[in-house]
């Protein structure tokens, strides 16, 4: 991954957190790693547990955002989610999985969309 991509993706992800404040929840982690992988944001919605895949894009030549968080992302993810449970103790009594799905333009502001439940 190239510097521009990561400052692009860290970004979208910036991006991301406002926005999925700004609408009211309350982000508990953010780039959880492990080595399997990471988890984007995990965040409260209510008493709904969502653990987010961001996903940023500068243009539509790769399509939509979200079409990136393909059947093995999702699987991964939720191995991850399952992981994170168990290390950190966190009891929830309904999970979700979502993509939050940032555009950015040449001038303006971002464009975010959050797909509550995506997979």
């Amino acid at each position: 991954m190239t510097r521009r991509s990561q400052a692009v993706g860290a970004y979208g992800e910036r991006c991301a957190v406002r926005h999925l404040i700004g609408t009211g929840l309350r982000p508990v982690a953010r780039n959880w790693r492990c080595p399997e992988g990471e988890i984007d944001i995990i965040a409260w919605d209510g008493d709904v547990l969502a653990f987010c895949e961001v996903k940023t894009r500068r243009d539509g030549s790769f399509g939509s955002p979200a079409e990136a968080v393909v059947p093995t992302k999702a699987r991964r993810l939720r191995g991850l989610a399952v992981r994170w449970l168990a290390e950190t103790g966190t009891r929830a009594d309904d999970l979700r999985f979502d993509v939050v799905s940032v555009r950015l333009s040449a001038a303006g502001a971002a464009r975010v969309e959050h797909l509550k439940g995506a997979f």
